[in-house]
């Protein structure tokens, strides 16, 4: 043999020893299998790991994917953490931030199992046989019936959800089909490794044929895509108005003064809240049936905890606090230290009436929505209810007629016929020629029910739509590029900050980001073959002139111990 040809051989049996230690870790963390003897590397042309591996990786995978499925359908479900919360105190009977519990059990289950598939595409492209320890097989096992039992209660008790992981697609989709590129550039190294080293044709169709079949679907798949956000320059249409969900609930105890108040502090367009009528006729600001959430019903009528709250009469409910909860119980998994000042503000506040809120928003000429609750059986309003209710918008709190939304579905044309000025608001879609029939100028709409189509079908027609509850950014966003003209939120101090929507870009600026991905995917992925070809093609040479010391042509298969390249260099 040619000295030159020994020291080639050298040379990569020292490469292979040096490469150990990194090996040993990777086989350390998912085999536990920390010594070298342990260890076995796959035979050119041979499945990467033994027939039970075999079946059990699949169980990795699927656990990974059930596991991102649940984490990204979590984090998106962030708009609506308030409502689970609420959903979960009024079966439990206490205020706790389940929602943000369960994203982080979440996160950490994801993370574990990518951690776990990571190591085993490391081991793949280092050509070691995978064998994963029982204790993670168990773990892979938990993380799988837990994402898929979570994602199926999820989609029996809150399947709206899945509506807004597809409303969330128009605005991540480009940016998904970048990671999804960048994982199969990432993953082209093990299977070019196994693709060349395979000593059939057969094996390497089977496995660059699908590898190659999901890449050029991703390459293809943006011809599909639809965003309101990708639009040319000039065509958005003007910022939503912001209307404050029970006004500032982020900032302040909900349905009091003060949160109506941190509301128009903060530059709403209008106050949203609820209405329930008192015993004795008096119409008050309350979201649940009964007072236990926010207030301190238990300490001052501790017998009628559970009453509903239309069954106390104002004398009585003037003497609750309606703030003490929100310090205590902090309902936002977001919220902000609140200050001194604010703290003592919130600590003494108290239900507040309707004609007060009505007196409010008219001085601060903001518009005014609210949902109407009909007192239960055996009320002495239960039949009189809205003729209360106009009553008091009409002759006690002296409010511009023009600034009322009214939504109330039950008894609108008397409602129009008294209240000619209030601008009527229908909760559900209906045909247009329907609507016009009712007086209906604006649908106030779930945000689920977001459709830039049918938006821009009503407003041909003036009929403005507004959408409820946004809060996050992203959601806000899509909303203002759909054409939405006003926005139900909790966070009016965080959206009336964006100057423009989040992930605005043009139709060419788009083509320009995905073509420039596509075009270095096929050239990573090109040169990652190319550079397994070559090497496995100079090993080969290599082994082909250096006769028995490489065995079986390839350096996956040597077997000579560093201690004796002395003596072989010799």
């Amino acid at each position: 043999m040619k000295f030159g040809k020994l020291k080639v051989v050298r040379r990569h049996l020292l490469q292979r020893y040096e490469h150990q230690p990194f090996i040993s870790c990777l086989a350390g963390f998912y085999s536990c299998r920390w010594k070298r003897y342990q260890r076995r590397r796959t035979e050119p042309g041979k499945c990467c790991c033994k027939t039970r591996e075999c079946v059990f990786f699949p169980l990795l995978v699927g656990a990974f994917c059930f596991s991102l499925v649940f984490l990204y359908m979590w984090g998106e479900a962030k708009n609506d953490y308030n409502n689970f919360d609420w959903y979960n105190y009024g079966n439990l009977g206490f205020w706790f931030l389940w929602s943000l519990v369960l994203l982080v059990v979440a996160a950490i289950l994801f993370m574990y199992i990518a951690l776990l598939l990571v190591l085993a595409m490391c081991l793949l492209a280092e050509g070691q046989q995978l064998y994963l320890h029982w204790s993670h097989k168990i773990g892979t096992f938990l993380v799988l019936g837990f994402s898929i039992t979570a994602l199926f209660i999820l989609s029996v008790l809150w399947g709206d959800q899945w509506k807004t992981v597809r409303l969330s697609f128009q605005i991540t989709a480009p940016y998904l089909h970048i990671g999804a590129i960048t994982i199969m550039v990432l993953l082209s190294w093990p299977m070019a490794l196994y693709a060349i080293r395979a000593d059939k044709k057969v094996v390497q169709v089977v496995i660059v044929g699908p590898y190659l079949a999901i890449l050029l679907f991703l390459f293809l798949i943006p011809l599909g895509m639809y965003s309101p956000c990708i639009r040319e320059v000039g065509t958005l249409g003007p910022k939503p108005a912001l209307i404050g969900h029970r006004g500032a609930p982020m900032l302040a105890p909900e349905n009091t003064e003060m949160s109506f108040q941190k509301t128009i502090e903060h530059g709403g367009d209008g106050l949203e809240t609820d209405v329930t009528i008192s015993y004795d006729g008096v119409p008050f600001l309350m979201h649940d049936s009964s007072l236990r959430r926010t207030t301190n019903v238990r300490e001052v009528y501790p017998n009628d905890t559970a009453q509903n709250a239309a069954l106390f009469s104002w004398d009585a409910l003037k003497e609750l606090n309606a703030g003490a909860w929100f310090l205590k119980d902090k309902p936002f998994s977001c919220m902000g230290s609140l200050s001194r000042a604010d703290q003592i503000q919130a600590m003494n506040q108290s239900i507040y009436k309707l004609s007060n809120f009505l007196r409010l928003a008219d001085s601060q000429n903001k518009l005014v929505i609210f949902d109407l609750y009909r007192p239960p059986e055996k009320h002495p309003y239960r039949h009189s209810w809205i003729n209360r209710t106009l009553e008091v918008i009409l002759n006690e709190s002296g409010i511009r007629p023009h600034l009322v939304l009214w939504l109330e579905n039950d008894m609108r044309s008397f409602v129009h016929s008294v209240a000619p000025g209030f601008q009527q608001t229908m909760g559900t879609k209906a045909p247009v020629e329907d609507l016009l029939m009712d007086n209906i100028v604006k649908l106030n709409l779930a945000y689920t029910e977001m459709s830039s189509e049918d938006i821009r079908k009503y407003a041909e027609a003036n009929i403005t739509t507004n959408l409820y509850v946004i809060n996050e950014p992203w959601l806000f966003s899509l909303a203002w590029c759909s054409g939405a003209h006003s926005v139900t939120t909790n966070a009016v101090h965080t959206l009336k900050n964006l100057s423009q929507p989040l992930f605005l870009m043009t139709p060419q600026q788009y083509n320009i980001m995905w073509i420039l991905t596509d075009l270095a995917s096929v050239l990573l992925i090109s040169l990652i073959f190319a550079l397994h070809w070559w090497r496995e093609r100079s090993f080969s040479c290599c082994a082909h002139d250096g006769g028995s010391m490489l065995e079986s042509g390839t350096y996956n298969k040597f077997r000579t111990e560093l201690s004796n390249m002395p003596a072989v260099v010799a």
